[in-house]
């Protein structure tokens, strides 16, 4: 049979941390916003359509 050792994902060619980094804190920010953007819309109509 092959031999199926464990990969070591740390060591990996092709890892770009950088990237990677980059790419998590835009996703933490669009939450970030959008989330903050709900609750503002929420309140709007909480306000305005009562």
């Amino acid at each position: 049979m092959s031999d199926h050792s464990e990969v070591a994902y740390s060591t990996a060619d092709g890892n770009d941390y950088a990237e990677h980094e980059a790419t998590y804190n835009f996703f933490i920010g669009l939450v970030k916003y959008g989330t903050a953007a709900v609750v503002l819309i929420v309140v709007l109509m909480a306000i305005f359509l009562l």
